[in-house]
């Protein structure tokens, strides 16, 4: 698995992975982690990617990681 490219955000770490057949996609804020995967012949190039993880995308992750943080703020 190696890195290759990233997506700039204020908050959240977005990096873009390429692994055999798959692209992975892992945002990272704090202690948390999520991570998307994506098969190369559904998603042909990392600008293709890219547009998918779009600024919806990206709000769907950010309300998730609230989630997961008060989970673990609770237990």
């Amino acid at each position: 698995m190696r890195i290759i490219d990233s997506i700039p955000h204020p908050s959240i770490s977005i990096s873009i992975f390429q692994m055999n057949d798959k692209y992975m996609v892992k945002f990272e804020a704090g202690p948390m982690e999520q991570t998307f995967k994506f098969l190369v012949e559904e998603v042909r190039t990392v600008d293709q990617l890219k547009q998918k993880i779009n600024e919806a995308f990206i709000e769907k992750v950010r309300l998730r990681f609230n989630d997961m943080f008060l989970q673990l703020k609770e237990s």
